[in-house]
């Protein structure tokens, strides 16, 4: 079994890239801020860039400190591992990104479980979380924390609504647990629903923001918490090599999607709107109505599965990801712009067809 990707070589020139917001390349302006960027090291401690980054984002989510990683996979597992103990449990949705994406990395670095919690859209309620919750004891794990996923990447894109959050963050205070959000698409779920990123994490002890999905920048997330969480959570990067060195000139590209990458999600959810309209006149796909810039859905009454149907797009260059089955998922981002989605949608009737 291979692990390592294929070397990417397409047949066809790519015309239109809906695989992920990841395949985004840097604009114009971010290149030339990363090249003015004012550097350091950042492991010591001297890379101006990365602490105005850290700063401004833990004062956007409302918390007290941040730290600077290279991936939003390493912010889970730098806060998994700073929250808990080898035999804990987390409690987190079914589909969550710890369970589906990471490779068991809480089980392979940390020696935590996660149970998994049901809920449509990627999210569960109260109710759930509840039912979830054990009595202290000697023959169960100590259940430690609750993991939220907003926006919910399986569950569609769909985002938490902000109350919900709350109560699933104040249920499991009641309970001395402590909290963590997997934000890694959380500005998006601030401009669908018009509610700061900081009102959406108040409840939660911990949450990271990546910016390589629809803020558009080559590599980075940051993970924000209260100041004794960030400066135990540095035993943790250090120990999985997040170290950065010059890291400012990353940082710079984040600073730069946090001035001109953000108001502009409005458009990916805008054309993710649009394609699934004319996806949903494409006989034979099941269409998951978007919430953001994720648009799901079904190619079983196509008579094909999602990787073949995948493959016929690929064909003519349109790239689509393949969930499993008969699942596929088109990303809108700041590379496809309202052309490409008619372009898009012109290749799905073809290869519907």
């Amino acid at each position: 079994m291979r692990f390592a990707p294929a070397r990417f070589a397409p047949a066809t020139p790519v015309r239109v890239n809906l695989a992920s917001d990841t395949q985004t390349r840097p604009t114009p302006g971010m290149r030339a801020a990363m090249a003015a960027a004012e550097v350091g090291d950042e492991q010591a401690g001297s890379d101006p860039t990365v602490w105005a980054l850290c700063d401004r984002v833990a004062a956007r989510l409302g918390k007290e400190a941040a730290m600077f990683l290279p991936s939003g996979t390493m912010a889970n597992q730098v806060a998994l591992a700073t929250h808990c103990r080898p035999g804990d449990q987390v409690l987190a949705h079914e589909d969550a990104h710890i369970l589906t994406s990471e490779a068991g990395a809480q089980s392979a670095i940390t020696g935590v479980l996660v149970h998994g919690l049901p809920g449509p859209r990627g999210q569960f309620d109260v109710a759930a979380l509840e039912s979830a919750i054990t009595s202290p004891s000697r023959y169960s794990p100590p259940q430690r924390l609750v993991e939220v996923e907003q926006t919910a990447n399986r569950g569609g894109g769909a985002c938490w609504p902000a109350d919900l959050l709350c109560a699933v963050a104040a249920c499991a205070r009641a309970h001395g647990l402590t909290t963590h959000m997997d934000g890694a698409r959380l500005l998006n779920a601030e401009v669908a629903l018009g509610a700061p990123a900081a009102v959406q994490a108040a409840g939660y002890d911990s949450v990271w923001l990546d910016f390589t999905k629809g803020l558009g920048a080559p590599m980075g997330a940051v993970l924000c918490g209260s100041a004794d969480f960030i400066d135990r959570a540095w035993l943790w990067k250090q120990r999985l090599g997040g170290a950065m060195r010059q890291g400012g000139i990353a940082a710079a590209a984040c600073l730069y999607a946090l001035d001109h990458h953000v108001a502009r999600l409005a458009e990916d959810h805008a054309n993710a709107r649009a394609l699934a309209a004319g996806m949903a006149e494409v006989p034979g796909l099941l269409v998951e109505p978007p919430e953001t810039n994720l648009v799901f859905f079904d190619t079983a009454r196509t008579g094909m599965s999602a990787a073949a149907f995948a493959a016929r797009l690929a064909a003519v260059g349109v790239l689509v990801s393949v969930v499993e089955g008969t699942r596929a998922r088109a990303c809108l981002h700041l590379d496809v712009s309202t052309a490409q989605v008619e372009e898009a949608l012109a290749a799905m009737r073809t290869a519907a067809g």
